[in-house]
């Protein structure tokens, strides 16, 4: 396992491969929260469109949240898996609006991380990975989401255990992460997972890391009796 410590050189060598990224807010907590449950399970250009076309059909979230669910489902087709997804945005806001009276997630800047973490787990639909998106990207909190991508590096790294879950994985690699440096260690092991360190084939002959990662000999020597 790596420590504290070895997060250094995995964020300076990929920094050194990707450039850094400056965290700027994406849009208000509410927004991001709609946003991130469109993503699930499709690509960003569907996400993209499915929230894009929710904007245009409905003038305001009050209405989108007093909107019949078949509605709100047309709205996102395109995003994929429309009933599902239309049923889990209808059931968040109307839950914010009845905790809050009123549909606005603002507040959870005022709460400790772990609190505004767990406000947010409460709603339906909503796990680790959205409530730490909307965290992270909208009020720049130091809330890591772990996808398929984040997962999969870390494991290979070394900086969590083969069998970690994803659920166990977002707070064990916060506990490492820098607070300041979430936002980049979050989207350069994306860019790096996308790139480099592929699930089925990955290039670790091209790999930054593989000077300071323990999966590479193994990948390495898979390679070489092929």
């Amino acid at each position: 396992m790596m420590t504290k410590a070895s997060i250094e050189p995995v964020l300076h060598l990929l920094l050194g491969e990707y450039g850094s990224c400056q965290w700027q807010p994406r849009n208000s907590p509410l927004a991001v929260l709609v946003q991130t449950i469109l993503s699930q399970n499709t690509s960003d250009v569907n996400s993209r469109r499915a929230f894009n076309s929710l904007l245009a059909s409905f003038d305001s979230w009050e209405s989108a949240a007093a909107a019949d669910v078949n509605d709100i489902s047309t709205a996102i087709k395109m995003g994929g898996l429309g009933d599902i997804k239309a049923k889990r945005i209808k059931a968040a806001l109307g839950e914010i609006k009845r905790k809050q009276g009123k549909l606005e997630l603002d507040f959870l800047n005022q709460l400790p991380l772990a609190k505004a973490r767990d406000w947010l787990k409460q709603l339906p639909g909503v796990g680790s990975k959205t409530a730490s998106c909307v965290l992270l990207f909208s009020l720049g909190r130091p809330a890591l989401p772990v996808d398929t991508h984040v997962l999969r590096v870390a494991k290979r790294l070394g900086l969590i255990e083969p069998k970690t879950s994803a659920e166990q994985a977002h707070r064990l690699l916060e506990s490492l992460v820098p607070a300041d440096s979430v936002y980049q260690f979050h989207l350069l092991l994306i860019e790096h997972g996308r790139r480099v360190c592929q699930a089925q084939r990955p290039r670790c002959s091209r790999c930054v890391l593989r000077g300071i990662c323990p999966s590479y000999k193994k990948f390495a020597e898979k390679v070489e009796r092929k």
